[in-house]
């Protein structure tokens, strides 16, 4: 999949790449995966454009409120040939019109008190002010349809208030996956699959380590084999 980035700004990171895989894992359990998917804050489209590269049967939507991005969500489905329906402007504003069966989404996740960079897309992209962790959740949950499910990444500092706004707008959580930089480092992100009305009882699955001894271990490198991305900067 060749995939056009900004030459200045945010460029998607190993954290989409993991997301995927984790997406991919859980699925794996279900089959004739069909429906409606929305991916939240598209970027250059990547994540949602993997999904339904996967899963031919699911209909793309992407949501994207910066300019730059919503150009590159458009070109980088068209060099892919994969048909989205893209909406363009802040999650938290638009009326969708209709229901999903899947979100996924890699949202911004740092705090406030982290030293912001001056580029304005990447502040967008990597800040929560820019999309409330409490609303992100409330209004997937509203657009879920039963059973639906909601596959996101996290800051796992926050995994507290990640548990309690999920179990509050009746999303279970069906399976976490932490990543580790290295085995004797602590976990930096949470990847979560939560279900709307599902009653399960949660999967805590086996850490993901990014590296030993200097190198990408086994299972990451794996990962960047099976997503197989190329990435192409450009100037929208």
């Amino acid at each position: 999949m060749f995939l056009y980035q900004p030459k200045e700004g945010y460029c998607y990171n190993s954290d989409t790449h993991f997301l995927y895989d984790f997406i991919v894992k859980n699925m794996a359990s279900f089959k004739n995966i069909k429906g409606e998917l929305l991916d939240i804050g598209s970027g250059s489209g990547i994540l949602g454009l993997l999904v339904a590269n996967r899963y031919k049967k699911l209909n793309l939507n992407q949501c994207e409120k910066q300019e730059v991005f919503q150009f590159l969500t458009k070109k980088n489905s068209q060099v892919n040939g994969i048909e989205s329906n893209l909406f363009q402007g802040d999650f938290t504003k638009i009326d969708f019109g209709k229901s999903f069966d899947m979100i996924v989404s890699n949202p911004p996740f740092y705090h406030q008190n982290h030293i912001k960079s001056d580029n304005e897309n990447i502040k967008i992209a990597r800040y929560s002010d820019s999309m409330p962790l409490d609303i992100l959740i409330e209004k997937s949950s509203l657009l879920l349809n039963k059973g639906g499910k909601f596959f996101f990444c996290y800051d796992v500092k926050q995994i507290n208030d990640i548990i309690l706004l999920l179990k509050k707008s009746d999303l279970n959580i069906e399976s976490i996956r932490f990543v580790h930089p290295k085995i004797d480092k602590d976990a930096t992100l949470a990847m979560i699959y939560a279900r709307k009305g599902s009653k399960s009882m949660t999967k805590i699955v086996s850490p993901l380590i990014m590296f030993e001894e200097g190198e990408f271990t086994a299972e990451v490198k794996e990962i960047y084999k099976q997503t197989s991305t190329h990435s192409i900067k450009c100037e929208p």
